[in-house]
């Protein structure tokens, strides 16, 4: 390891790097709450030390040159592992004090989020939980260029190298208006009463959509052409007689509080999501993100028993 003087700081380091995110010097010195002209002046000095030019810069927009990605790919490394480092330290002292961003997908975060992020201020006062909703692909996107220090999300999306804490598994339901032929039975839903049915399913960029659409194409069953949003559109579109669809049993309480859809089971094996927090591998965060995930596990059971067969069983610990 070298002794002399490194010609560049972890804040050019950042200003770099924010440049590179957003292409713009503009909307980096926004991101890193600095003056355009001080940013701009520590990133040319940066390119002067380390003898290339990372952007080209035009009257509208700013390009990352070849060598540019290169480095910015080295930088964003340094970057992570500079923020690896600060957070194993503070993980010596309070493990639960200080910030954590955490990402969780919209399909989550209505319906547990409430229950949650009361329970953690109350267990751990020093801890700010900076929550972000996005769609698992974001988040992932998020955590591997630590924006985020964990996610909760569905496992069965395609998340790459992860270490996660199971919070709870989450079956599907069959939701439907009232007066529709398949609300006329309170048994489990069969595939084959399912062929040919109507189902109105959440638009592309969610996890929850790609497992229903297999679960619906595994029934023969049709989409239509109207995606939706969110699940409350998708309730709403339902209860209007729009047609059939999946629900995650965990978003019941909220998405039918009225009962305005018959929600029958369906058969075994029920098709599921398993919730979990994840993060990325060997963070000095892990612990303390199995402790907020055993926290969360602990609340989503409590509200599950409260309000009887509306939610599914918690399964314990992580696989």
């Amino acid at each position: 390891m070298r002794s002399s003087p490194h010609v560049f700081t972890l804040r050019q380091l950042q200003y770099a790097a924010a440049v590179g995110d957003v292409r713009s010097f503009r909307r980096a010195a926004e991101r890193c709450h600095v003056s355009q002209p001080s940013l701009s002046a520590q990133v040319i000095q940066l390119e002067e030390q380390l003898g290339v030019q990372l952007f080209e810069r035009g009257s509208r927009k700013v390009i990352v040159t070849t060598a540019g990605e290169v480095v910015l790919t080295r930088i964003r490394r340094l970057l992570l592992e500079a923020d690896d480092l600060a957070d194993s330290v503070r993980q010596l002292g309070d493990p639960l004090a200080g910030t954590l961003r955490l990402g969780v997908i919209p399909t989550v975060s209505p319906y547990l989020l409430p229950e949650v992020v009361p329970e953690l201020r109350m267990r751990y006062p020093e801890l700010s939980a900076v929550w972000v909703e996005d769609k698992t692909g974001t988040l992932m996107d998020a955590l591997a260029e630590g924006r985020i220090d964990g996610a909760l999300l569905a496992l069965e999306a395609p998340l790459g190298e992860v270490e996660h804490e199971v919070v709870c598994e989450d079956p599907f339901v069959l939701a439907a208006p009232p007066g529709h032929p398949l609300a006329q039975s309170t048994r489990p839903a069969t595939a084959q009463e399912l062929r040919g049915a109507d189902f109105l399913l959440l638009d592309d960029g969610h996890c929850f959509r790609d497992q229903a659409l297999a679960y619906c194409a595994s029934a023969r069953g049709r989409e239509l052409d109207f995606r939706a949003t969110s699940l409350s559109t998708l309730t709403q579109m339902v209860a209007g007689g729009a047609g059939v669809t999946l629900l995650p049993r965990i978003s019941l309480p909220v998405e039918n509080r009225r009962s305005e859809l018959a929600i029958r089971r369906l058969e075994s094996p029920e098709p599921h999501r398993t919730l979990a927090l994840v993060w990325r591998p060997r963070s000095p965060l892990g612990p303390s993100l199995r402790m907020l995930a055993q926290t969360i596990r602990e609340k989503y059971e409590a509200a599950r028993l409260r309000l009887g067969d509306a939610l599914p069983a918690a399964r314990k610990g992580a696989p």
